[in-house]
């Protein structure tokens, strides 16, 4: 982790550098985290880390518990279909508004990120795909120009993520997410929304089933969570 810049506001990096590490799976689910490891490795006094963990708290990434600290937030299969679930209603709904608002953009910003995708598949990049991947489904959000719906999904956003980061990793699941992106795009471009969205459906309760089958063998092994990295967890 990088000693933090002297700038304006130490909490808002120490935000972006620990949330980056969780979203990346550097941080296991449930991994209990350190105000002063974390302080010391930033470079910084506890003050800003903490703020930074209270934020992070409000994306969903972080639980505090009392009298027992903060951890990087946990799922079982049980939260992993709810939290599906809700990602599937708010990504129809901004994919039926972005289409209504600007699909030409749409269909550009889309067959953009396609073909930046293709070319991380080929060069074996997964961790980029997966960034863009991420980035595929937030234009839908940027596009849709609804305040209240963008809200909405960021309160999943970072946890879908790094649901995609931990759950998703076969390679074949790359590639067969790939062709669904192309061919969302090439609909979109041909002017072919209603199959779009059916499609998007699909893809997204196909992600749903591999991210379940993953957390219900997570939780048959019963994972310990505390397995993760010691140093920042010292206390």
């Amino acid at each position: 982790m990088s000693t933090l810049d002297r700038g304006p506001s130490l909490t808002d990096q120490a935000v972006q550098q620990i949330r980056d590490r969780i979203v990346r799976g550097e941080f296991q689910l449930g991994e209990p985290l350190s105000e002063i490891a974390l302080a010391t490795e930033l470079g910084v006094s506890k003050t800003p880390v903490r703020e930074a963990l209270m934020v992070l708290k409000r994306q969903g990434l972080i639980e505090v518990h009392p009298q027992r600290g903060s951890f990087v937030f946990d799922m079982d299969a049980k939260q992993v279909r709810k939290l599906s679930e809700l990602r599937e209603v708010l990504e129809l709904a901004a994919m039926r508004m972005a289409l209504a608002n600007d699909r030409q953009a749409l269909a550009r910003q889309w067959t953009d990120v396609v073909g930046k995708m293709r070319k991380a598949l080929d060069a074996d990049d997964a961790e980029l795909y997966r960034t863009l991947d991420g980035g595929f489904h937030m234009v839908l959000f940027e596009l849709a120009d609804n305040a209240y719906l963008l809200e909405a999904y960021e309160l999943i956003a970072f946890r879908v993520q790094a649901l995609r980061n931990r759950l998703s990793l076969a390679p074949s699941l790359n590639a067969s997410s790939f062709e669904d992106h192309l061919r969302l795009a090439e609909l979109i471009a041909g002017g072919k929304d209603g199959d779009a969205i059916d499609l998007m459906g699909r893809h997204i309760a196909t992600t749903r089933e591999h991210y379940l089958a993953a957390a219900k063998a997570r939780d048959a092994e019963g994972t310990a969570p505390t397995k993760g990295r010691r140093r920042a967890t010292r206390r």
